[in-house]
């Protein structure tokens, strides 16, 4: 039997759908579901009572970055003679070399960013340094009142660096 007589058999008499598992990065208690919602119910009745609440949050992220840059299979065609092969391709191996990216953005777009410097360590006083490096550009490019930023600072200094 054809692989195509399979196919039609599995997905038209069948009707069965090859479907890829969807990646969750951990599953969550029942506590931490509740707190979800709740937290996710408390912005959107911020949001109800001011119409630029969505405007003022600011947020942040991290990501390990591989230091290379592999030129995709489109970059790297070639035109060829007739009766010339296939041009061969070394496949690019990842870097052993990462370096983490701290990125804070808001509605506009991104508000600061900046990479962990080599041999440097993710730690409680590590986001405190770049937290008060995000404090001071966004007192340069907003013009929020000066209690907002009171506010801020509070809210970061008494979060837990763990969370």
């Amino acid at each position: 039997m054809s692989v195509g007589s399979v196919f039609t058999i599995m997905t038209e008499d069948l009707k069965k759908k090859k479907l890829c598992a969807r990646f969750v990065p951990h599953t969550l208690t029942t506590e931490q579901k509740e707190h979800r919602i709740a937290s996710s119910e408390d912005l959107i009745a911020a949001a109800d009572e001011d119409p630029n609440f969505l405007k003022t949050i600011v947020t942040g992220d991290e990501s390990w970055c591989l230091e290379y840059d592999p030129e995709t299979k489109r970059q790297s065609s070639e035109w060829t003679s007739p009766g010339k092969g296939r041009p061969m391709k070394v496949r690019a191996s990842k870097s052993k070399t990462k370096t983490m990216l701290l990125v804070f953005f808001d509605s506009r777009g991104i508000i600061h960013h900046e990479f962990l410097r080599q041999g440097s360590t993710v730690t409680g006083a590590f986001y405190k340094d770049v937290l008060h490096r995000l404090l001071k550009r966004m007192r340069r490019i907003f013009t929020y009142p000066r209690h907002f930023y009171e506010y801020v600072y509070t809210f970061f200094s008494i979060k837990p660096s763990h969370e």
